[in-house]
């Protein structure tokens, strides 16, 4: 749990406890201590708070970074309502679902939906992070991550589109592409 706010993260931790299926095994206030610690324990869920002013790292930026070094699935949690800071956070660090600090009462239930299989926020997410992407870079996407397709393209316009895939998804090599993307999620 990353959270900078220690009466919430207070709160959070003893509700979160009060379930059997769930362990809390760390938590934070800044981004750079929750990358070593995500690294360290490799949870299933990191829950994030989005507005982290400490340590030099917002929640987008170690969301993503969190991503990109474990398995865990990100569930953002943050005071902002509107919809384009939770579509910009979501998509910006791949998260797999979203909880409105006013709507605290439904974490346990997000957590574990999220924890246990796909839900419609992560469809929406996904959806929202490949919307960039053209139908054709769409196809080369697919068959990245391991869908049969057929394409019907030159060598050298499928390495023209996985550049694009890749810039387009702000990621940097086809190995986080693959490990973000894959279906175990």
């Amino acid at each position: 749990m990353i959270e900078d706010d220690a009466d919430f993260c207070y709160l959070i931790r003893k509700t979160l406890e009060k379930q059997k299926d769930f362990q809390v095994v760390g938590q934070c206030s800044d981004g750079f201590q929750a990358l070593s610690l995500a690294k360290k324990y490799q949870p299933d869920i990191v829950l994030l708070d989005l507005n982290l002013s400490s340590g030099g790292l917002d929640g987008i930026r170690i969301g993503k970074e969190i991503r990109l070094q474990t398995d865990a699935k990100i569930v953002i949690l943050t005071a902002f309502e509107d919809s384009d800071i939770i579509l910009e956070a979501c998509t910006g660090c791949f998260a797999s679902a979203y909880v409105f600090k006013s709507q605290f009462k439904g974490l346990e239930e997000i957590i574990r939906n999220t924890a246990h299989g796909s839900t419609p926020q992560q469809h929406l997410i996904r959806s929202a992070v490949l919307a960039p992407l053209s139908p054709a870079e769409r196809s080369v996407f697919d068959m990245l991550t391991g869908k049969s397709v057929t394409l019907h393209s030159s060598s050298k316009t499928i390495a023209n589109q996985k550049t694009a895939i890749l810039k387009k998804l702000g990621l940097k090599k086809y190995k986080d592409l693959i490990h973000i993307f894959s279906e175990k999620e």
